[in-house]
Protein backbone atom coordinates (compact mmCIF):
# COMPACT_ATOMS: atom_id res chain seq x y z
CA UNK A 1 0.00 0.00 0.00
CA UNK A 2 2.83 2.40 0.52
CA UNK A 3 4.29 2.15 -3.24
CA UNK A 4 0.91 3.31 -4.36
CA UNK A 5 0.64 6.28 -1.65
CA UNK A 6 4.80 7.07 -3.32
CA UNK A 7 3.63 6.96 -6.83
CA UNK A 8 0.58 9.48 -6.27
CA UNK A 9 2.82 11.06 -3.77
CA UNK A 10 5.25 11.86 -7.10
CA UNK A 11 2.41 12.02 -9.19
CA UNK A 12 1.59 14.56 -7.61
CA UNK A 13 5.05 16.24 -7.41
CA UNK A 14 5.41 15.82 -11.23
CA UNK A 15 1.65 17.66 -11.79
CA UNK A 16 2.64 20.80 -9.75
CA UNK A 17 5.72 20.96 -11.28
CA UNK A 18 4.36 21.29 -15.05
CA UNK A 19 2.44 23.56 -13.48
CA UNK A 20 4.60 26.04 -11.69
CA UNK A 21 7.12 25.70 -15.09
CA UNK A 22 3.70 27.10 -17.28
CA UNK A 23 3.07 29.75 -14.83
CA UNK A 24 6.31 30.94 -15.45
CA UNK A 25 6.15 30.94 -19.04
CA UNK A 26 2.80 32.65 -18.69
CA UNK A 27 3.92 35.25 -16.46
CA UNK A 28 7.03 35.58 -18.41
CA UNK A 29 4.85 35.88 -21.78
CA UNK A 30 2.83 38.32 -20.02
CA UNK A 31 5.61 40.65 -18.22
CA UNK A 32 7.37 40.33 -22.44
CA UNK A 33 4.17 41.52 -24.30
CA UNK A 34 3.13 44.43 -21.83
CA UNK A 35 6.93 45.80 -21.95
CA UNK A 36 6.70 45.73 -25.92
CA UNK A 37 3.49 48.03 -26.02
CA UNK A 38 4.96 50.22 -23.13
CA UNK A 39 2.67 48.98 -19.98
CA UNK A 40 -0.55 49.67 -21.47
CA UNK A 41 -2.88 46.65 -20.67
CA UNK A 42 -5.33 48.22 -22.64
CA UNK A 43 -3.18 48.36 -25.77
CA UNK A 44 -2.29 45.01 -24.98
CA UNK A 45 -6.03 43.62 -24.58
CA UNK A 46 -7.04 45.43 -28.07
CA UNK A 47 -4.03 44.14 -29.61
CA UNK A 48 -4.85 40.37 -29.00
CA UNK A 49 -9.32 41.10 -29.30
CA UNK A 50 -7.66 42.42 -32.95
CA UNK A 51 -5.35 39.26 -33.79
CA UNK A 52 -8.09 36.70 -32.94
CA UNK A 53 -10.72 38.39 -35.20
CA UNK A 54 -12.99 38.96 -31.58
CA UNK A 55 -12.60 43.02 -32.78
CA UNK A 56 -12.35 44.12 -36.42
CA UNK A 57 -10.25 47.36 -37.22
CA UNK A 58 -13.07 49.81 -38.45
CA UNK A 59 -11.31 52.04 -40.61
CA UNK A 60 -14.24 54.35 -41.84
CA UNK A 61 -16.60 56.61 -39.67
CA UNK A 62 -19.39 54.61 -42.18
CA UNK A 63 -18.45 51.42 -40.90
CA UNK A 64 -18.36 52.52 -37.40
CA UNK A 65 -21.97 53.78 -37.48
CA UNK A 66 -22.71 50.33 -39.50
CA UNK A 67 -21.50 48.32 -36.61
CA UNK A 68 -23.18 50.54 -33.78
CA UNK A 69 -26.44 50.37 -35.82
CA UNK A 70 -26.41 46.90 -36.19
CA UNK A 71 -25.68 46.37 -32.04
CA UNK A 72 -28.69 48.22 -31.40
CA UNK A 73 -30.89 46.79 -33.20
CA UNK A 74 -29.96 43.25 -31.72
CA UNK A 75 -30.35 45.30 -28.14
CA UNK A 76 -33.73 46.15 -29.72
CA UNK A 77 -34.96 42.75 -30.52
CA UNK A 78 -33.92 41.64 -26.90
CA UNK A 79 -36.22 43.64 -25.71
CA UNK A 80 -39.20 43.51 -28.08
CA UNK A 81 -38.73 40.19 -26.75
CA UNK A 82 -38.28 40.30 -23.25
CA UNK A 83 -40.42 42.93 -22.24
CA UNK A 84 -43.49 40.79 -23.00
CA UNK A 85 -42.72 38.06 -21.11
CA UNK A 86 -41.95 40.23 -18.25
CA UNK A 87 -45.26 42.25 -18.40
CA UNK A 88 -46.93 38.85 -18.30
CA UNK A 89 -45.05 37.83 -15.03
CA UNK A 90 -45.51 41.36 -13.44
CA UNK A 91 -49.00 41.47 -13.98
CA UNK A 92 -50.45 37.65 -13.75
CA UNK A 93 -53.70 37.11 -11.65
CA UNK A 94 -53.02 35.89 -8.26
CA UNK A 95 -53.88 32.60 -7.48
CA UNK A 96 -57.24 31.99 -5.81
CA UNK A 97 -56.74 30.22 -2.64
CA UNK A 98 -59.18 27.68 -1.48
CA UNK A 99 -61.18 27.92 1.48
CA UNK A 100 -61.52 24.66 3.89
CA UNK A 101 -65.17 23.64 4.40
Amino acid sequence: MSTDTNKSKTAGRIILAAGSIMCLWVGAALVSALSSVGWSVSTLAGQYMTAIGMVKPLHTLVDYYTHIKGIEYLICVAFFVAFPVFFKYVNKAPKAVKANK
